[in-house]
């Protein structure tokens, strides 16, 4: 603020006089900017300088703050925290807040309620997932935080997990990318207001049952190129200050002990940022800080100045891996600006238009249309009567249920939206006036209710629901609150009928032959209403992409043996003992890399919709491919033309099958790019793909040299607009 303030004082007459001179001379006036007693504050040092001087001239003691979120992050003045005694710490540190992140400014009031993460990964927008981050970050900061605790990143094992809704699909390149551009529009969308993303949960946190009391069990191979190649490519393209590690153990040793946050996050992936715990996540003093964590999350427990010195004291651990861990911890607070731009005095509301036209652009982009029968979609000029029907249409709760059920994913805090939601019900009647239609309403609570009203309209809306969110999993890919039976009912009664669908994942439709229309509108925030009622009446047109396969059954999911979910105890079965808080349920990832729509793909498994699959109000067609693979580059044109009516947008899709001798199951998605155009309208689509790319394009993981390796023999690239739509291919050569 004080160099800011320099600056502004240097008179208009004088400024031609500025950028002549000399180095020393502005090296001195940069000098002059920051405290005498603070060195550390001089931002002509790089990061890395500044964290290396404040650290010299801290004591032990002080140098421990800093591995600890509560000591780290409160006033230096501060001594005394989580029953722990500290010295101060030295002056012009920050004040950080930490605040969870992957929908809102989580624990506060009067901010935007984003669309659900899933539904962010469904609109395979990196231009919308950085404008996210950019909205978040500003109301974050304007709420006094400045570290958010997200993105998250999974590899998608199975739709059941109770956080799919927070992650983002079961694609790494999907996942990584979007989320690298959410980072980025955290990190650097705001200058002057600066927030820090740490990404998480690292790794393998693929299920919340037992999530604390489980290990998941894989090989190399497949832990290299599922789980923790969402986190390459999203480090590959974005820089996040700090990545938490999970709850679970990785092949029997806790995710925030494990070797692995050396010899892969940090060695392999080059992360220089610092590892935080998740919340109780801890299970070790000297164990914990050798293989890597930096900072135990919350108060300190297993990391109190007290352990950390018997520790060292023992010969445990090493004062230049303590050095190691505070350093990273400062750098990166440096890194971020957190050290130069402190957060203001929190304001009451922060959500304002601009943000919400963010989280409306994700509600509408995000939407999947999965079904489009007879055109049912948009709603033609002729239909006068819209029969609205299904609890969560409305902002009346029915049984406890309303649109704030499904703002966002429930558990700790969260589910709810921060400012009343826009609710579908009111939206939809205000577009229908305008369009000179009337409109009912049925909570659905009575299915012989909901089938008058249903039979009464020209067509029926149908809401169905399922909650989820961390905590607990799903048991069954089945809607809530009689949701099915619902659907079934009002199809029974109006054969017009459309079905929106507000879930945190994938969800079997039992009645899907007996509906025209079925939108998937996943947790779609504080702008549902309007967003689905802009899909229903055209005013956008759908675009959104499925990230992650619906089956048809719930027996078609790959972990289908107890032992893959969700594992098993010493004596074979899936339930904890009674009062046992400590046996450790073992899961097998025996499918290997055998996961998401490779799955379905490599056992020919027909899904009920594919990954990648979303209709538009218009339709599209792919010819003229042409690839060509030279020195580390495969270069991929095509043509997609717009061949209907209406203006929309076609995310192509680009995949790679393998040599059989890689024993790569089914396709892999390689590229992916939007095109919007007009009716009539084609683009030729020139794709790169860097072969050395984070996301390995042509190589799998060889577990014998440890290294990734590109297989010689024949590739085939595949062009279209799903995983299972793939009207283009041409065969190349490595």
């Amino acid at each position: 603020m004080r160099r800011a303030l320099t600056r502004l004082a240097v008179p208009a007459a004088l400024a031609a006089l500025v950028a002549p001179l000399s180095r020393p001379v502005m090296a001195a006036a940069v000098k002059a900017a920051f405290p005498a007693e603070c060195p550390w504050m001089d931002t002509s040092k790089s990061p890395g300088e500044r964290a290396s001087v404040l650290l010299a001239a801290s004591s032990l003691e002080q140098e421990l703050r800093w591995l600890v979120e509560q000591p780290a992050n409160q006033p230096a003045t501060t001594t005394f925290s989580g029953g722990v005694t500290y010295p101060a710490q030295l002056p012009c540190t920050p004040n950080v807040t930490y605040t969870d992140g992957p929908d809102s400014v989580r624990g506060s009031t009067g901010v935007t309620t984003f669309p659900a993460q899933i539904g962010l990964a469904a609109s395979w927008s990196r231009s919308l997932a950085y404008a996210k981050g950019k909205a978040q970050a500003d109301e974050a900061f304007r709420k006094g935080k400045n570290v958010v605790l997200g993105p998250g990143l999974a590899g998608g094992r199975t739709p059941l997990l109770g956080r799919t809704p927070e992650y983002l699909g079961e694609d790494a390149l999907l996942g990584g990318s979007i989320a690298a551009a959410h980072v980025n529009g955290l990190q650097t969308g705001n200058p002057g207001a600066p927030v820090m993303a740490v990404l998480k949960h690292y790794v393998a946190n693929e299920q919340e049952l037992d999530r604390q009391l489980s290990s998941s069990n894989m090989d190399e191979r497949t832990f290299r190129e599922v789980y923790d190649l969402p986190f390459e490519v999203a480090l590959g393209q974005s820089d996040p200050g700090g990545i938490m590690c999970s709850y679970n153990q990785i092949n029997g040793v806790y995710a925030c002990e494990n070797p692995l946050l050396k010899t892969a996050l940090k060695d392999s992936l080059g992360f220089d940022g610092y590892v935080v715990s998740d919340f109780g996540a801890v299970h070790s003093t000297a164990p914990s800080l050798v293989a890597g964590l930096d900072q135990e999350l919350n108060r300190p427990n297993f990391w109190t100045p007290d352990k950390v010195k018997a520790a060292l004291d023992a010969g445990q651990i090493t004062r230049p891996q303590i050095d190691e861990a505070a350093f990273r911890v400062v750098r990166a607070y440096i890194k971020a600006g957190l050290f130069d731009h402190p957060v203001p005095a929190p304001e009451a509301v922060v959500s304002n238009d601009a943000n919400k036209a963010v989280s409306l652009a994700i509600a509408t982009q995000g939407s999947v249309l999965l079904k489009n029968q007879s055109r049912i979609l948009p709603l033609p000029r002729g239909v006068k009567k819209i029969a609205v029907i299904g609890p969560t249409a409305s902002n009346t709760p029915t049984n406890g249920v309303s649109a704030q059920t499904v703002c966002g994913e429930r558990g700790f805090g969260a589910g709810s939206c921060s400012l009343t939601p826009v609710a579908p019900l009111d939206a939809i009647t205000q577009r229908a006036a305008a369009a000179g239609a009337t409109v009912t309403f049925d909570n659905g609570a009575d299915l012989a209710s909901a089938a008058v009203a249903a039979k009464a309209a020209d067509v029926a809306v149908v809401f169905g629901y399922a909650t989820m969110g961390e905590g607990s999993d799903r048991t069954a890919l089945s809607l809530d609150g009689g949701g099915d039976a619902l659907i079934a009912a009002v199809a029974a009664a109006n054969r017009d009928t459309v079905v929106v669908l507000e879930t945190g994942t994938a969800v079997v439709m039992p009645w899907l032959n007996d509906v025209k229309g079925v939108l998937e509108a996943w947790y779609p925030g504080d702008q549902q209403g309007t967003a689905i009622a802009r899909l229903l009446y055209g005013d956008d047109n759908p675009s959104g992409r499925l990230p992650l396969t619906f089956p048809r059954a719930q027996t078609d999911l790959p972990a289908r043996t107890p032992e893959q979910y969700p594992g098993v105890f010493a004596d074979g079965t899936t339930t904890r003992p009674a009062g046992d808080r400590t046996s450790i349920r073992q899961v097998s990832y025996s499918e290997g890399l055998a996961v998401g729509y490779k799955w379905y793909d490599d056992q020919r498994i027909a899904p009920l919709f594919p990954f990648g699959f979303g209709l538009s109000y218009t339709t599209f067609a792919y010819d003229d491919l042409h690839t060509d693979l030279s020195r580390n580059r495969l270069k991929i044109n095509f043509r997609v033309r717009n061949t209907g009516l209406r203006t929309g947008v076609e995310t192509s899709q680009v995949y790679l099958t393998f040599p059989a001798a890689a024993g790569e199951p089914g396709n892999r998605l390689i590229a992916f790019e939007p095109s919007a155009l007009r009716p009539g309208e084609s683009r030729k689509v020139k794709l790169e793909v860097r072969l050395d790319a984070a996301d390995h394009p042509m190589s799998v993981w060889d577990a014998t040299s440890h290294a990734w390796v590109t297989p010689a023999g024949r590739y085939t690239v595949r062009v279209g607009s799903s995983s299972r739509d793939l009207p283009l291919a041409d065969t190349i050569k490595r």
